[in-house]
């Protein structure tokens, strides 16, 4: 499992030039799942992303999380986060979990962190999606499970 997360003042994903999600002060979080992902990692996912401090507090050190800030979630499949590049020019996905799996997991990633009480959107699986954000810093943090 791979997480990419953006601090943002402003994140929304398009479907078909629609607005299917957006979040103002919070998380960016694009997500990939690898053949060997299963269910078992998404706890200590979902608590990670929640508890890190990347928000600045009264003296606007990194002090805060998401959840310290009321900030929202913004949740966005992204198999391409298992692109290997190593060799030619074309990336190859090989190590991507198959779409039925991949799926499965990001509803049940996305359950999770609803659980939780903090705002989530989210993107739409297999559409292809027009994410626009806000870099809020920027941070940029990248994550593998």
């Amino acid at each position: 499992m791979r997480i990419l997360i953006q601090r943002v003042s402003e994140a929304k994903v398009l479907v078909e030039k629609q607005v299917v999600a957006h979040i103002n002060n919070g998380l960016l979080i694009l997500v990939g799942f690898g053949n060997e992902d299963d269910a078992n990692k998404l706890p200590l996912a979902t608590k990670k992303v929640l508890e890190l401090r990347i928000f600045g507090d009264e003296k606007n050190k990194m002090n805060l999380s998401v959840k310290d800030t009321n900030g929202s979630l913004l949740l966005v499949p992204q198999f391409t986060l298992y692109a290997d590049c190593r060799r030619g020019r074309r990336p190859d996905f090989t190590a991507a979990a198959p779409p039925v799996l991949a799926e499965n997991l990001f509803n049940m990633f996305t359950a999770s962190m609803k659980e939780t009480g903090i705002e989530v959107q989210t993107g739409v699986f297999g559409a292809y999606m027009e994410v626009s954000l806000v870099n809020d810093g920027p941070v940029t943090i990248f994550m593998e499970f």
